[in-house]
């Protein structure tokens, strides 16, 4: 069981560009592709009530993040066999906070997760717990502009819309210590009815994101208010870019 996140003498694990520890066995795999990371700087205090127990939230330089990140799911993939081609490939949404936990392991806590392939959306929901929701979706890419569109079905708040858009720049070189705190996230925390209302860390691994400045040139979303966050608005704080990275996901922890 995850420890009491205000444990003293609990190193918090550092920021790395790949996973600071191995994942373990392939549960499943999963190709995120064309991803689009927006973020909102809060106050820790506006986030710790919508965390999992155990679990306080991280913070970089007295900030904590909400980020909404729209991206193409590709080939989700089952105990190391072949990614499914349709039901395996969906376009996704997804509200996001920044987690960590009494052993110091850093993670992301999953809001909502609107989904456009409806299988996918119950499977997950039932099997993982996870809060997936049925939204009709789309995706398109001309030149260097890349559009993300959104309107919920299913459960609800029915009609609760994205709408992104935004140009893709350069690709970041360097150290970027906010980029990494935002991207480099090698698990989630959550608790569902499979830990029986414990708090568990899912872990995975994945090559370094590469990573692109981009310049928001649309923003008209109802997401994060329909997540719990009404008071997250005007323009983000941090716009990224990525083509994407190949996913592994190991067993469940605690």
């Amino acid at each position: 069981m995850v420890e009491d996140p205000t444990a003293a003498d609990t190193a918090v694990e550092p920021v790395t560009a790949t996973a600071p520890r191995p994942a373990g066995r392939t549960v499943f795999t999963q190709g995120w592709r064309d991803a689009a990371f927006l973020h909102w700087a809060v106050e820790p205090a506006v986030v710790a009530p919508l965390l999992p127990p155990g679990t306080r939230p991280d913070e970089l330089d007295g900030h904590s993040y909400v980020g909404l990140i729209p991206f193409r799911m590709r080939r989700i993939g089952m105990v190391g066999a072949p990614g499914l081609p349709y039901l395996g490939s969906f376009l996704e949404t997804n509200v996001r906070l920044y987690s960590v936990d009494g052993q110091g392991r850093r993670g992301v806590v999953f809001r909502s997760l609107d989904a456009d392939r409806l299988i996918p959306v119950l499977t997950a929901r039932w099997v993982a717990g996870l809060p997936y929701l049925w939204s009709s979706m789309r995706f398109a890419r001309a030149g260097d502009v890349v559009t993300y569109t959104s309107r919920r079905r299913w459960p609800g708040p029915r009609g609760a819309r994205s709408g992104i858009a935004l140009r893709v720049g350069e690709r970041l070189t360097g150290q970027d210590p906010l980029a990494g705190f935002l991207t480099a996230r090698w698990g989630l925390h959550q608790t569902s009815r499979l830990d029986r209302g414990r708090t568990a860390y899912w872990p995975n691994e994945h090559p370094t994101w590469p990573l692109h400045a981009a310049e928001l040139l649309h923003l008209d979303e109802e997401l994060l208010a329909a997540a719990g966050l009404p008071g997250v608005s005007g323009p983000p704080d941090s716009v990224l870019f990525s083509p994407g990275v190949d996913v592994r996901f190991g067993p469940r922890l605690r």
